[in-house]
Formats: structure tokens, sequence, C-alpha cells
């Protein structure tokens, strides 16, 4: 086994740097389809005091064992070994290319890899990913948390895992949901807000958690962004949304949408801020949902950072607990 680690999250940015198509399906039910499995990187950053290099190595081979033992046992996958040159196949060292390269040598028609990373004693999470090697389309993603580091903890993610890529039937990807993303606006409660209402300065950082709100949704494939530049309407001009009683869903109904969001940055004082968005069904009004985060002793740069935390944290989240 190989001794470089890297975290899941990582596994997840160097996929993702290749513009890889998501999919959030199970691999095709074929009876026998060739699989390359890469053996798991592995992470520990929960502090604790105790070395336990040895001990992760040894569940780390016995979970890769099993894992290709139990996928080969369901009969859908013929387990193949990708021999990488001159040195192993090793995720974030060898590129996709020479990965997939190999895994098509060996014959395989999907590339399973993924890592395992211990947030704490009694968490951890495991990134698993499947590419299709002749298309490069992903076809199997997903983020997972198991409890416990122990012998039965790491059987039981395990498990887990290979129920979910030999599930009897792959599920319909969703629709993606078209989203009416609405500038970011200030809600100023601080001392001294008379004074520097409608600051270009705020107007500039308004813009950017707007952009970072946007890209994060869009990258994630789940939504299909509507264009709000042609929203007219006194509440959009002034950027008064949060305060129309809803009337941005109606606005976003007009532009094709199916839901509406409207973000807001409440400054409690100059470094004191939450960050919220709300969602509301286009057709009918309803609140879908409304998700808030602190930023304590931050700053004015800082909004976009917590945008970002709470639409990755919030809105996006899909983790599953076995």
């Amino acid at each position: 086994m190989h001794r470089v680690i890297i975290s899941s999250a990582a596994v997840a940015l160097w996929l993702g740097s290749l513009n890889l198509a998501h999919a959030d399906v199970s691999p095709s039910e074929t009876p026998q389809i060739a699989m390359a499995v890469i053996d798991f990187d592995y992470v520990d950053t929960s502090g604790e005091a105790k070395d336990q290099t040895d001990e992760h190595e040894k569940r780390l081979d016995a979970f890769m064992s099993a894992l290709r033992q139990d996928l080969a046992a369901s009969g859908k996958y013929k387990i193949v070994a990708a021999a990488c040159h001159p040195d192993a196949c090793r995720v974030g060292r060898s590129s996709l290319a020479d990965l997939q390269t190999a895994a098509r040598e060996a014959g395989a028609k999907i590339l399973l890899m993924g890592g395992i990373h211990k947030l704490s004693t009694l968490v951890q999470w495991a990134k698993v990913l499947a590419i299709d090697v002749d298309t490069n389309a992903v076809t199997f993603d997903r983020l997972l948390t198991f409890r416990g580091d122990t012998d039965s903890a790491w059987k039981r993610g395990e498990d887990f895992i290979v129920s979910e890529i030999t599930a009897p039937a792959a599920r319909e990807p969703k629709p993606a949901v078209k989203l009416a993303v609405f500038d970011f606006e200030l809600e100023d409660f601080s001392p001294g807000a008379a004074v520097t209402k409608g600051s270009a300065e705020d107007a500039l950082q308004l813009g950017r958690v707007t952009d970072e709100a946007r890209r994060l949704i869009s990258q994630s494939g789940r939504y299909d962004l509507i264009d709000v530049g042609g929203a007219d309407g006194e509440p959009v001009k002034s950027h008064d949304l949060r305060q129309c009683n809803g009337c941005d869903a109606a606005i976003a109904l007009k532009l094709g949408a199916d839901q509406s969001m409207v973000g807001i940055v409440t400054r409690i004082t100059r470094t004191d801020y939450a960050v919220t968005y709300r969602i509301r069904d286009a057709r009918t009004g309803a609140v879908i949902a409304v998700e808030q985060t602190d930023l304590r002793i931050g700053a004015d740069y800082s909004w976009n950072r917590g945008a970002a935390w709470l639409i990755k944290n919030r809105l996006l989240k899909d983790q599953e607990q076995p």
C-alpha cells in the first residue's frame, strides 16, 4: 500500500478541475462490468495524541481488500488490477489520463477511487467516485460519514459503499431546478449605518458575495441559474427584495424560474455579521428554505466566505450516514 495520503476533498478538487460532468447515479447495471479499484487515500486531522499510522494502514488495507471482494461477489463487476508506469497508480500523483489509460489497458470500463478523512475520534468522511474511462463521465459520486475508528466501524462504512454502488436500480437524475439568484442585499443595523448607506465599498463586497454564491450553485449541477438582469420592479432596483413580502417569487416566475433566492448580509456591528439566504417556490411563493450563518470578528471582505460556507454546507450538502 502506498504511503502518500491526500484528503478526500483534494480528490474531489482534482477531479473537478478536469470539468467532468457529474451525475449522481449508480454505475451501469450490466453484469460483469470490468472495474479498476484504486487504493483509497487516507488522512487524519483528528489531532489525537496517539500515533495510529500503523493501525490505519492495516484498516485501509483490509477495507480495500473487502471492497474489491464484495464488489466482485455482487456479480455485477469484474475487478481488474490497473498498473501505472513507472510508479504505482496514485490519486493526486498520477494524472487522471494516466489512471484511465492504466484502467483501459487492464480492460476496465469503470475506474473507482476515493479517500477517507478522519475529522475527529468519532467521525470519518469517505469520498467515493467512479468514472467511465471511455467517456470521462462521473457515474457515481458519494460523500458519506461513518462513526468511529474501529474494525467494525470501517466494515460498516465499506458495506454501505458496496450497497450504494451495487444498488438494484440506478436513480434517475433529477432535472436541474431553475433558480433565480437575486443580488445579495445589505441590512445594516450598525452604528453609523445612515452615514455609510449606499457606499461603493459595500456595493463592491455585495457584488463579490453574489458572484461567489452563483458560482458555487452553478458548479453543483443541481441548479440552472436564470438570468435576473432583465428583472424589473422597484424592490429589485432598490435592493429591497428582502422586505417585499415574497414578491421575489413572482418576479422569478416571470423570468421562467422554478425558485427564487434572496441573499442578505446583516451588519450588526463593524465586525459582526450574519449571512442569510431565503428560497421560495416561484409558483406559490411558499418559503422552501431559510439558512443563516454568523461571521464574528470579521470584516466586509469575509462576506463571500460566509456565503460560500452557507451554500456548501446547507444548500448543497449531500451526505449519507451508514
